[in-house]
């Protein structure tokens, strides 16, 4: 019994060497032929040589002077405030119309009615309501009159700024169908 102990685990190490041998050809296969070629191609390339590096340019130093410059924060000329007071001024203190809530180009004049000579403008607002007005009443935030409603348009006369302080009148037409 005492030869048969040692005899089995003789057996399985030449069994596992076996088994290893036979892994270690598998992996040394032609598969990976192709890859040792290219690699020995990469090698055997002739390596370009890498240029230096450019040497540093010199600079000339320059010293500035601002002692007989001028200061570039002082004007050179006086600007003088045109006032454009043409007595042009919106009234503040009058009571503002429905209409005068929304911007001219948020308005969609639909059409008008007429009774009793007295002709009234039908106008859409930018939140779908519908409003009569006439002429005299004001419309649009620039302090605009309405002048005249024709059958096909009204007319609007706006006080808007001049841009200098003032005010100045700017004619603006809402027409059916815009």
């Amino acid at each position: 019994m005492h030869k048969l102990k040692y005899k089995y685990p003789r057996i399985r190490i030449i069994v596992f060497a076996l088994f290893l041998a036979v892994g270690l050809t598998a992996c040394g296969g032609e598969e990976n032929v192709d890859l040792q070629t290219y690699v020995s191609e990469v090698k055997a390339r002739q390596k370009s040589p890498i240029p230096p590096l450019p040497k540093p340019q010199t600079f000339e130093v320059f010293t500035y002077n601002d002692g007989g410059l001028r200061d570039p924060f002082v004007p050179t000329v006086e600007i003088l405030a045109v006032e454009s007071d043409n007595g042009l001024k919106p009234d503040m203190d009058r009571e503002r119309d429905v209409l005068e809530q929304y911007a001219v180009g948020s308005l969609k004049m639909m059409g008008i009615l007429e009774k009793n000579g007295r002709r009234w403008a039908l106008v859409r607002a930018s939140d779908g309501t519908l409003h009569r007005t006439t002429a005299g009443r004001h419309l649009g935030k620039n302090n605009g009159e309405i002048v005249r409603i024709t059958e096909s348009q009204l007319e609007l006369k706006e006080i808007v700024p001049d841009g200098l302080g003032g005010w100045m009148e700017r004619m603006t037409t809402l027409a059916v169908g815009e």
